[in-house]
């Protein structure tokens, strides 16, 4: 096997391992009712993301994530993509074909960041997703880190760390975005007890409104996506981003007590943030590597929501606001609650 084919096949093994061993918190329904769900399992999550990095579709042996770094379309039905009297996993293997981002990445490299694009990411390749950029981040790591160590092959230790720091990087430019909102950009109305009670009623009639029609949480849809080929998960998916887009704006629309701005601030970014993960997960079918990089944003964008319910419930709490069974606003107080209770122990 020559060099190239023996650096892929590393790098794919060390993904997938990479991949299979990130855990990442489940998230609660605040798309659907506003009732709190059970925190779903770690480890279910753990194996989603072992099946987006190995998910092969036609079974020609290339994760179907990694198709597209060798302009191979996702729903490619053919197993010889090129015609070379092999599969397409077997070609890669030998170097037959290679990314076509390589053919931009000089042997020696620098480790400073190239220049972002207008929408603050590093300038992809000419594909255009953040596979490409993965791409020539991942090589540009591997070969200068190769040079470094005298142009000795890396381990694979080494090689997954550079897969860690590839995807790292994409990830922090991806989460760097704007908020959607700014405390500007917020009505400010009374404070106090009444002032408290109206927001509650008014927030959870809007999300009450926005709820999604799903019968399940959006990291269950995206796991029936990968590892069951579930294609009719994907319109839920993007019907619960939705739903979170619009309970975001819908509770940017409405005047806010003094005390709450901050934290409703924080809990209207969050969830515009969450919408943009989920909707990354929508389009798993056609560029996968954009969602692997989005699941791994999203545990601290659910941690970060549920700072701003745990906070926003202490103001409550604090007010003395306690709403009865039924009374408007209720579930809404409730759910901050429990929300608070759980993040005293899955929260550091």
């Amino acid at each position: 096997m020559n060099t190239m084919g023996q650096i892929l096949r590393n790098w794919r093994i060390t993904l997938a391992v990479f991949f299979s061993i990130i855990i990442i918190v489940g998230s609660f329904l605040l798309t659907r009712n506003i009732e709190s769900p059970p925190v779903a399992q770690a480890s279910a999550e753990s194996a989603l993301l072992q099946a987006i990095a190995t998910k092969d579709s036609n079974g020609d042996g290339l994760p179907d994530w990694e198709k597209v770094l060798y302009g191979i379309p996702v729903n490619s039905t053919t197993t010889d993509y090129f015609h070379l009297g092999m599969t397409d996993g077997e070609a890669v293997a030998k170097g037959l074909i290679v990314p076509k981002a390589i053919a931009d990445i000089p042997v020696a490299t620098s480790s400073s960041p190239g220049s972002a694009g207008p929408d603050g990411l590093p300038s992809p390749a000419a594909e255009g997703t953040l596979t490409a950029a993965f791409t020539q981040k991942f090589f540009s790591l591997y070969l200068s880190a190769k040079q470094a160590n005298g142009g000795a092959a890396l381990s694979a230790s080494d090689t997954a760390n550079i897969a860690s720091e590839a995807i790292g990087a994409l990830s922090s430019t991806i989460s760097a975005a704007p908020d959607f909102k700014s405390a500007k950009d917020l009505t400010v109305s009374g404070s106090g007890a009444d002032a408290l009670k109206t927001f509650a009623a008014n927030a959870e009639a809007v999300m009450r409104k926005n709820a999604a029609s799903g019968t399940t949480t959006e990291i269950t849809y995206f796991e029936d996506a990968m590892e069951n080929n579930d294609m009719s998960a994907f319109p839920h998916l993007a019907a619960i981003a939705k739903a979170n887009r619009d309970s975001a704006v819908g509770l940017a629309m409405l005047p806010v007590p003094a005390e709450l701005v901050s934290d409703d601030l924080f809990l209207i970014n969050s969830l515009m943030r969450l919408s943009e993960i989920i909707n990354d997960f929508a389009h798993a079918d056609t560029d996968p590597l954009t969602a692997m990089l989005a699941l791994q944003q999203y545990l601290q964008t659910t941690q970060d929501l549920w700072r701003a319910f745990a906070n926003i419930g202490a103001t409550y709490a604090a007010a003395g606001v306690v709403l009865p069974a039924g009374a408007p606003g209720a579930s809404f107080v409730n759910l901050i609650a429990n929300l608070t209770a759980q993040s005293t122990t899955q929260i550091p």
